[in-house]
């Protein structure tokens, strides 16, 4: 969907984000709630990748700030996530 606000773009990533955020907590919690060495594994990654892509967003933001294009940190920040969020759900739903 293309939008002419840059605004209403923003939102709808953000809605998206949390959709999809939404389901892969669910089958975080499925796998977590099964127990065992699987589910010790999974907490551990999923705090891994937190902090991972904490960092990354965080030095994407700083790099578009210092570039003189910090006005697109938020979308590309959405977009970062977003494609971390789908990967899990791939690999989730296995």
């Amino acid at each position: 969907m293309r939008y002419s606000n840059p605004w209403l773009r923003l939102t709808h990533d953000m809605i998206r984000l949390s959709a999809e955020a939404s389901g892969v907590i669910a089958l975080r919690t499925l796998k977590m709630a099964a127990g065992g060495t699987a589910a010790a594994a999974e907490a551990e990654l999923m705090v891994a990748e937190k902090l991972k892509a904490a960092a990354e967003v965080q030095t994407q933001f700083w790099t578009s700030a210092l570039s003189g294009s910090g006005h697109l940190a938020p979308n590309r920040a959405i977009a970062h996530y977003r494609k971390r969020v789908r990967a899990n759900a791939r690999r989730l739903s296995k």
